[in-house]
């Protein structure tokens, strides 16, 4: 690509500050290095092959996954040799396809009920697959409690072809609340994990791995004892949601919509070319309400994204502005991971300059069915 400013690119455009994106992947691997843990990033945030690629270079050991296209494309095209699934699969054709990735990379696929482990046991014959259970720390979506999972995991036993390895969670209730709670969420969350490994211990399992991850509870779990594995995912890029929760600052946030001004309507409203088809109308996957808008303008305090269109957007002026017609805006979205999967590539820029084209290819959906 010949140099350009990001200032010449149609609109709207996804971009990504790379100096952001590497100090942001850096960051939270050498954190996690330093307190010998393992890092797994969930891929639903960026869903890229060549973002994979960064994390795996940067010293992350595998992959948490979504689905099971993100874990066929990421083996194919980044190389990755370890994957974990984030819930549990069913289904015929699902389970075919769980079995030949097992073939590929060491994979762990994820139980909290009895019935996928029986049609995945059936299928295997005489291979094997590893397994985790997945515990509920406090989201109340998928999960045992640490008292169940010793009945689940005894009954896990009557199928020899089905490996336990470890337990996972996920803490995502801590986006429904504000940062005044992210201490009390992760001593839950590490609590809740001690107990359960502790627990199957007991009875006789082998835990060979304790699996948390969230990018807000990152920072202290990873300094318990108890905690081996971490699968934070919107570390890299981070949003708004995350400067609200006090994770993040402005200049850590590495995505954002480029969009021009395209109308002004009345004095204190702007109408913009990008809309939620860009920017997503989610405010929280778990219902948080600290955001103001539907995005941060960079550069412009007194701006607010007040509604969204499908392709456009209504900006309100909430003090001076130099903004006008044809003037080009950053925004960075309120949830960075629904706002990347709106795009097929992202323009990776430093300070301004356009330096490559980050494929966005590992989406969900992306394999064709064929009908016979």
């Amino acid at each position: 690509m010949s140099t350009k400013n990001i200032s010449t690119l149609t609109t709207p455009s996804f971009l990504v500050n790379l100096d952001a994106l590497e100090n942001n992947i850096k960051r939270y691997q050498i954190l996690a290095d330093e307190n010998f843990v393992k890092l797994f990033p969930m891929l639903k945030t960026h869903k890229s092959s060549e973002i994979t690629k960064m994390q795996i270079e940067a010293g992350a050991t595998g992959v948490l996954v979504g689905t099971l296209d993100e874990a066929e494309a990421v083996i194919e095209k980044s190389g990755v040799t370890k994957v974990m699934l984030a819930y549990p699969v069913i289904g015929d054709k699902n389970l075919d396809r769980v079995i030949a990735l097992s073939q590929q990379c060491e994979l762990f696929v994820a139980f909290d009920n009895e019935i996928p482990a029986i049609e995945l046991s059936k299928k295997l014959n005489k291979a094997t697959v590893n397994y985790q259970i997945i515990i509920n720390s406090g989201l109340n979506r998928f999960g045992v409690s640490p008292e169940e999972s010793v009945n689940l995991y005894n009954t896990l036993k009557r199928y020899p072809n089905l490996i336990f390895k470890g337990i996972s969670t996920h803490t995502g209730q801590v986006y429904g609340f504000s940062k005044d709670y992210i201490d009390e969420i992760t001593k839950q969350e590490i609590s809740t994990m001690t107990l359960a490994k502790n627990l199957l211990t007991k009875n006789g399992a082998n835990v060979e791995f304790v699996a948390t991850g969230t990018t807000p509870t990152f920072t202290n779990a990873i300094k318990s004892d108890e905690i081996t594995v971490s699968r934070p995912g919107n570390y890299v890029f981070f949003d708004a949601i995350q400067i609200a929760l006090g994770v993040a600052e402005e200049k850590d946030c590495a995505l954002t919509v480029l969009a021009t001004v395209i109308s002004h309507p009345s004095e204190d409203l702007f109408i913009l070319d990008c809309g939620s088809k860009c920017l997503g109308l989610d405010q929280g996957a778990h219902g948080n309400s600290l955001t103001k808008g539907f995005g941060i303008v960079k550069n412009h305090p007194e701006l607010t994204i007040i509604g969204l269109s499908e392709e456009v957007a209504k900006i309100k002026k909430e003090g001076p502005t130099t903004l006008k017609i044809g003037d080009k805006i950053e925004i960075i979205p309120n949830h960075s991971c629904s706002a990347a999967n709106m795009t097929s590539y992202l323009i990776g820029h430093r300070g301004g300059t356009i330096e490559k084209i980050i494929e966005v290819d590992i989406r969900g959906n992306s394999k064709k069915v064929f009908i016979d």
